[in-house]
């Protein structure tokens, strides 16, 4: 299931944003702050580049580029 950004609390979504940023292995060699990470995905988020799943069976949340979502989840 896609949650559409803008129905998240902000406090929420920026909370995501950090959660996904810090985590190992997403820096890719980028000498950015944390502000500026966060923000660079916050646009990739409104411009629908990159999308928020809600897994129902793990009750997980996670980002995905839009390329990499099954077509009928875009539905």
């Amino acid at each position: 299931m896609l949650i559409p950004y803008d129905l998240l609390d902000p406090i929420t979504l920026e909370r995501l944003l950090e959660d996904f940023v810090t985590r190992d292995g997403t820096d890719n060699g980028y000498d950015a702050s944390l502000d500026q990470r966060v923000e660079r995905l916050r646009k990739q988020i409104i411009k629908g580049d990159v999308v928020i799943v809600y897994h129902a069976d793990s009750g997980d949340t996670s980002l995905a580029h839009r390329r990499d979502v099954p077509p009928e989840m875009l539905l």
